[in-house]
């Protein structure tokens, strides 16, 4: 078996929703042992639906292979097995409402002060400081808050992106300054307080948008697939009603696609479209152009001209097609005795082949292996 770089490191994660659950779900793909406190009434994310044999999606997704203890920390038993399992952690995650860890006695400052070599990482909605640091936060108020939701989309009513991006991000985020924490604490021996928001995760994400609206002529708009700077960058349709997406990022690829794909290579030498940013500029001709070639082909003859010009397409897919791609990596995991396949993380290293899959826990399923009641 491959030795895990995070094997033999303890993780403690007082956690729900996706945030937390899905930093400490990267940590445990890693060989960190996970132990998730839940409250005694367990995980709220374990309702969000029962479509996997019963189970919730989220929860499934992000909680395999941890240890469940259900902890009533207002009581002073369970908050005194809390700080017993803080004394052994390397790392302490937590992603309670705004001032609750705080209330709690669990704060970073006051739990580094005890344990030194404790790395804390506490992930909350608008971060620890200014006007709406104490309102509470999930993935669709980021979402419309940091301004993903106006460049999302196509014009007309107002669209989520439709996963958990915000939540996602702040958890990869959260993973990540736990490594180098981690790789800080071999250094010097001493742990460090992290703090990770879903809004500076989402404002990060924002951020060529940000600098076209604040440097540039204006904001992008929305503009379902087409790109905002770019040209030929979108989708068209086939005469046998396939769509394909485009992405022709460059000058030679550019040139390749108008011999190969257009059989118009006169178009190369045209002014209008002899640059990236003059083919930004005359999009709709572009797209014209595009839109009559492709039209008059099917789905399979437009593919074979891309291929053989090596030109960047795709085919716009369902989920169903996506749980049938060739190119999709699955793992399993098991959900009340059955085996369920998911998409794989995305790293892929040597060690992941000894990553402890496992399955979801039950609430506080494992309060007597830690010696709880």
């Amino acid at each position: 078996m491959s030795l895990q770089p995070l094997q033999g490191l303890l993780v403690v994660s007082l956690e729900h929703a996706v945030a937390a659950p899905y930093c400490s779900s990267r940590l445990a793909h890693a060989g960190a042992r996970v132990i998730k406190v839940e409250r005694p009434e367990g995980d709220f994310a374990r309702d969000y639906d029962s479509e996997v044999y019963g189970e919730s999606s989220y929860f499934v997704w992000i909680n395999q292979g941890k240890e469940s203890v259900a902890l009533d920390l207002r009581q002073d038993a369970d908050h005194a097995q809390m700080l017993a399992l803080l004394a052994q952690a390397d790392v302490f995650v937590q992603n309670l409402a705004p001032g609750a860890a705080e209330r709690l006695g669990l704060g970073s400052a006051n739990l580094r002060e005890r344990f030194p070599r404790l790395i804390t990482c506490d992930i909350t909605g608008y971060g620890e400081t200014g006007p709406m640091h104490d309102l509470k936060a999930y993935d669709l108020l980021v979402q419309a808050e940091s301004g993903l939701v106006s460049v999302n989309g196509a014009p007309g009513p107002w669209g989520r992106i439709g996963v958990s991006i915000c939540d996602i991000t702040a958890g990869m985020n959260a993973a990540q300054g736990i490594l180098e924490a981690l790789f800080l604490r071999e250094r010097t021996g001493q742990g460090s307080a992290l703090h990770v928001s879903l809004f500076d995760s989402a404002a990060e994400l924002m951020a060529v948008p940000y600098l076209q609206a604040r440097y540039g002529r204006a904001a992008p708009q929305r503009g379902g697939l087409k790109h905002p700077s770019i040209a030929a960058y979108g989708a068209f349709t086939c005469s046998d009603g396939h769509e394909l997406v485009l992405a022709v990022q460059n000058d030679r690829e550019w040139q390749t696609f108008c011999q190969h794909v257009l059989l118009q290579p006169e178009l190369t030498s045209d002014p209008r479209f002899a640059s990236s940013s003059a083919r930004g500029l005359h999009r709709d001709q572009i797209e014209d152009l595009i839109q009559a070639v492709i039209g008059g082909m099917t789905g399979g003859q437009v593919a074979d001209r891309l291929t053989e010009a090596q030109t960047p397409f795709g085919s716009i897919n369902s989920v169903l097609d996506l749980i049938h791609h060739p190119q999709l990596r699955t793992r399993q995991v098991e959900v009340r005795g059955r085996k369920v396949e998911m998409p794989a993380p995305a790293c892929q290293a040597s060690w992941h082949d000894a990553a402890h899959g496992g399955r979801a826990p039950g609430v506080g399923e494992h309060g007597d292996l830690l010696g709880m009641r």
